[in-house]
């Protein structure tokens, strides 16, 4: 008898450089976390580049609703002085 139970998904983030934020670069299939990051690895770093794996279940994300766009989004606009139009970074802070 085989086990049907579907393979979890899990969503891999990759640093490409130390300082730059993790991004989203696509998903795996396997059974624990362990594995995931060793499939993420083969999978998204073949040319040594990144210095860490994030991998996150897929059901463990939690997304809003483009519904709901006006509702979260609109209280912000009202707001310009969070924008970091309004403040002057250094040059020696590098990426930010």
């Amino acid at each position: 008898m085989t086990d049907k139970t579907p393979m979890p998904i899990w969503e891999v983030f990759i640093r490409a450089r130390s300082g730059l934020p993790h991004r989203h670069c696509g998903s795996v299939h396997a059974p624990d976390a362990t594995m995931a990051v060793q499939a993420a690895r083969d999978v998204y770093t073949r040319r040594g580049e990144s210095v860490s794996i994030w991998v996150v279940p897929s059901a463990a994300i939690v997304a809003s609703d483009p519904n709901d766009r006006d509702q979260l989004f609109e209280p912000t606009s009202t707001k310009a002085y969070r924008h970091p139009t309004f403040y002057d970074i250094p040059d020696e802070v590098g990426h930010m």
